[in-house]
């Protein structure tokens, strides 16, 4: 099975976006943004509740993602 180089590459790529985070987490990019400033910032928020949680799921999405992605080069080798 040939695989598109372009639309591989474009998957290897992919990002997740601080639009992406704020959704899952449900608070805007705004806090996001805020909430990853350093330490000593004075416009520095604490994280959003719930942030851990949104970043395991996307993190495990990702992982799927890219499980997937690596099933179907290895099935395009061959293999």
């Amino acid at each position: 099975m040939a695989l598109n180089f372009r639309k591989v590459t474009d998957e290897l790529i992919e990002k997740v976006s601080l639009a992406d985070i704020a959704q899952a987490i449900g608070c805007s990019t705004a806090t996001v943004d805020q909430a990853r400033l350093s330490e000593t910032a004075k416009a520095r928020r604490s994280p959003p509740p719930g942030w851990e949680k949104a970043a395991r799921k996307l993190a495990e999405a990702q992982a799927a993602h890219f499980t997937k992605l690596a099933s179907r080069l290895r099935a395009a080798e061959g293999g």
